[in-house]
């Protein structure tokens, strides 16, 4: 394969991965760890 075809499916999946791994973090079992700094200064 071309080296410009294996750097770009590399970094699709380095994007994927990322994005993955923040939808999991945001919306998974460890959204329950978050805190909501606007919720804890409640004027």
């Amino acid at each position: 394969m071309e080296p410009a075809i294996v750097l770009s499916i590399s970094f699709g999946a380095a994007l994927v991965a990322i994005t993955g791994m923040a939808i999991y973090t945001a919306f998974g079992p460890p959204s329950k760890q978050l805190d909501d700094p606007f919720e804890d200064h409640e004027d």
